[in-house]
Order: structure tokens, then sequence, then C-alpha cells
């Protein structure tokens, strides 16, 4: 009696689904370090924290070629229509994290000078707190945001 070989494994999907898988494993991370958060942001791209393992490689300097806005620091007034610049820039779809209590609410900059949190600017994904978050906050909102992606709740 000749054994039939098993059929080889099959894996089916939506085309969704596939799409939100693969934007989650390529987000290019635009750096928008005003203050001491992005040397956080920084520490977190180095070996001993290692970006690399969730497909951020490299922080991308031209908005073109980024689609995650990571706003590490305070916002001022004058820099705020540069942000919004940037973030209209970027290919869609886009998201943004900001990182630290002085992007998600002003901090303890309660002044004219500063925005009072950059969701007035552009509309914001996660929030990672801190003053400043160290790099262990931003890897856990940026996994956040990639399981917030892959189950279709940032859709736009």
């Amino acid at each position: 009696m000749a054994r039939l070989s098993t059929p080889p494994h099959l894996l089916t999907t939506t085309l969704g689904k596939a799409m939100r898988w693969a934007q989650t494993r390529s987000m290019w991370p635009a750096t928008f370090g005003l203050a001491c958060c992005a040397i956080e942001m920084m520490a977190a791209g180095t070996a001993h924290h290692d970006l690399a393992r969730f497909g951020m490689e490299v922080f991308r300097a031209s908005p073109r070629q980024a689609d995650l806005m990571i706003v590490a620091g305070r916002v001022s007034q004058k820099m705020a229509p540069v942000l919004r610049q940037v973030y209209d820039q970027m290919a869609d779809p886009k998201w943004v994290i900001s990182m630290g209590a002085c992007a998600s609410t002003g901090g303890m900059f309660n002044n004219y000078a500063l925005v009072q949190g950059v969701d007035q600017v552009v509309p914001v994904d996660v929030y990672v707190p801190g003053c400043p978050p160290g790099p262990q906050s931003l890897i856990h909102g940026i996994l956040t945001l990639q399981d917030k992606v892959m189950s279709g709740e940032l859709a736009r």
C-alpha cells in the first residue's frame, strides 16, 4: 500500500491582515526629538535596546520616507507649524507616538510659549508617559502601537 505524502502546509489569511502585519513589521520612524526625551529615544536604537528587532533599524530624516513620528520632548508654539508640516509630508498610513510628559501635556512648563499637548497639533495614537521615559518605555509604546495596528483599531 502506497503511503500518500502529507499536503504542504498552507497558510491562509485576508489581504487586510497581511497588509497590517507588513505595516507593523516595517514602521520607519521620523525623528522629532526636541528635548531630553530625544536622548532616551536615541538610546532605544542602540545595541543594548535594539529597535532593529522590530523592523526599525534606521530613523528617517526625511518625512517622505517615514510613517511613524515619535515626538520626544516639549513643543514650542514656533515649532508647532513645523511639526504639522512634517506630519503632513509623511506617507499614509502614518502614526504618532507622544513621548514624555512635556510632549503629552506640556509637563511642568505651563506657559504661553509651549504647546500643552502635541495632540493639539497632530493626532496621537500612543502616549508614552514619564519624564523622561526610558528606552524600555518607548519600546513598550511601539509594541502597543503595533498591537493597535494589527487589531485594526487604528485604521484610518
